[in-house]
Parts: structure tokens; C-alpha cells; sequence
């Protein structure tokens, strides 16, 4: 399992990761009507903990991670599988998760604006056509039509999910940044331990023992939420990013909130209306352009030596 992909089967593994993350929104969103926030994120946590233990000893990735490591352990463990998550799943509790889904894949926008600013990065006229297309987006998202400003939850929950997107677009940028000596995929396990234990501990302090209706509904969504969406998609993204480019990837991703915004109209009912339609298109072209500019800079650089 250690060894690359076919390009047919991890275009299909590729698939299942849109698909997976996609749906996985509309099932917060139903999550989070039984439980609080923290608790979402720290049941499916340790769901997805044991789904990936399983996972990563049946295919041997099952290491200590050296010194050098740690840091990118705590980083994708705190801003991508903490903060991003609860923050998600507070801010989907008052948006539909179609918006929200919109909303929290801005994220390669916020690399783009910040990594230059920052020093990480050169700000080409690409990725700067690309970012201004998706924070056109981001305005006919929350322009008042679509967003009601009167309603003061509806406003925190659209700002907890940018706040969500500008948390992970840090661990992006400090990823591309950390000299791996593990592989993503063998430090994926201690990632999820770390989050587990954070989300765990600030749950129980902030809302005490998980009190819910319990049901199969809940359970299931759950499962489907830890293993599926989670443990199943974090591994398959890893065995996908070493069989296929990442500009594949990255472009590739940009279908997983057309997937959300699709499921949230099958699964919850939720309208389609045309601000959100072109508020999509607007930020999935302008991530497009700022991938795209990415990737001609990296060449650009690789070629100059």
C-alpha cells in the first residue's frame, strides 16, 4: 500500500476524497443539531483515530515521529484539525452548509494573499487575478441578499467558517515550509491523536459529558462523519498526492464545495439560489487562476535553479 497508485486508481480514489469531504458537510450540519461543537469534533476524532490505526498498521506507516517532525505535527493538529474543526462545525449551526461549504474552501485564496506578504511566496499576476475573482466571490456571498446582517448569529457563523479557512491557509503555508522526515501519511495517525486528545480535553471542560438524544441517526451520522469524511479521506488525499500532480490536486479540490452545495440541496433541502451559484463559480475560478500561477511560479523557479 506504500507504493504509487495507477493513474485510473487515483483518479477514483481522488474522487471518492471530493465526494467524501463534499457530503461530509451536510452531516456536520445535522451533527451539530445533537451535539456541541467540541463534542462533533471530538467524537468523530477519535472515530476517525481508530478507523486510521487500522488503516495505517494493515499497511505498515506505523511510526514514531523524530524530533524535526513535531512541529508539522502540532501545526496540521492544531490550525487544520482543531481550530479548522470546531470552527467549522460552530459556524455551520447557523449558516445552510451550502454557504458554508463555499465559504470554508476560500482557503487557497488566503495562501494566496498571505504567503507573499508573508515572504513565502511571489505574487504573480495569475494568482493575483485569481485571489481578486474569489474575494468577488466572497462579497456576492455575504452581500446582503444572501447573507442577513440583521440576524446576528447568522453573521458570527459566516465569520467562525472564514476564520476556519484563514486557519488552515497558515498550515498550509507552514507546511509547504517543514523538511519532512516522515511522510505525511505516517504522521497522519499522530496528528489525529494530538487534535483527539485537544478536542477531548477543551469539550469536556467547556461543555462537560456529551448529553444527546442518542439514535441510529446520530450514530450514523457519526460513522459516516469519522470514518468516511474523515479517517478514509485524509488517507486516500495521502495516497492520491503521491500517484498524481499536485496541480491535479489542487484544481481537483476545487470541486468539493460543488459537491457540499450539491448534497446539502439532496440531503437537507437546502435552495440553490443564483448568488450562491455565482459566488461559486467566482471563487472555484479564482482558486483555478491562483493554483495555475502557483504552479507556473514553482517551474519558473525549478528552471532558474
Amino acid at each position: 500500500m506504500n507504493s504509487s497508485l495507477s493513474p485510473r486508481a487515483a483518479i477514483g480514489l481522488f474522487l471518492i476524497v471530493v465526494l467524501a469531504w463534499g457530503v461530509n458537510w451536510s452531516m456536520t450540519k445535522q451533527i451539530v443539531q445533537f451535539l456541541p461543537p467540541l463534542w462533533t469534533s471530538a467524537i468523530r476524532s477519535w472515530i476517525a483515530l481508530a478507523g486510521l490505526f487500522v488503516i495505517l498498521a494493515l499497511s505498515d506507516n506505523l511510526v514514531i515521529p523524530e524530533r524535526r517532525d513535531i512541529p508539522v505535527v502540532l501545526s496540521v493538529a492544531l490550525l487544520h484539525m482543531t481550530i479548522f474543526s470546531v470552527l467549522v462545525a460552530a459556524g455551520v449551526r447557523f449558516l445552510p452548509a451550502s454557504k458554508a461549504v463555499v465559504l470554508g474552501y476560500t482557503t487557497p485564496l488566503w495562501v494566496a494573499i498571505a504567503a507573499p506578504l508573508l515572504g513565502k511566496d511571489t505574487l504573480s499576476v495569475a494568482k493575483l487575478a485569481g485571489a481578486l475573482l474569489g474575494l468577488i466571490g466572497l462579497a456576492v456571498i455575504l452581500n446582503p441578499a444572501s447573507i442577513d446582517w440583521t440576524n446576528t448569529n447568522v453573521v458570527l457563523g459566516a465569520g467562525m467558517v472564514i476564520l476556519a479557512a484563514i486557519s488552515w491557509a497558515a498550515n498550509i503555508i507552514y507546511i509547504r515550509a517543514h523538511r519532512w522526515i516522515a511522510s505525511p501519511l505516517q504522521l497522519l495517525i499522530w496528528q489525529v491523536l494530538v487534535a483527539t486528545i485537544v478536542l477531548t480535553v477543551s469539550a469536556v471542560i467547556a461543555d462537560g459529558l456529551p448529553h444527546a438524544q442518542w439514535s441510529w441517526k446520530l450514530v450514523l451520522l457519526l460513522l459516516y462523519s469519522g470514518l468516511i469524511g474523515t479517517a478514509l479521506a485524509y488517507w486516500a488525499m495521502s495516497m492520491v498526492n503521491k500517484s498524481i500532480s499536485a496541480l491535479t490536486t489542487a484544481l481537483g479540490t476545487t470541486g468539493t464545495p460543488l459537491v457540499g452545495i450539491a448534497s446539502a440541496a439532496i440531503l437537507l433541502g437546502e435552495p440553490i439560489d443564483r448568488s450562491l451559484v455565482v459566488a461559486a463559480a467566482l471563487i472555484v475560478t479564482g482558486i483555478g487562476l491562483a493554483t495555475l500561477g502557483d504552479r507556473l511560479l514553482r517551474r519558473q523557479a525549478t528552471a532558474s535553479g
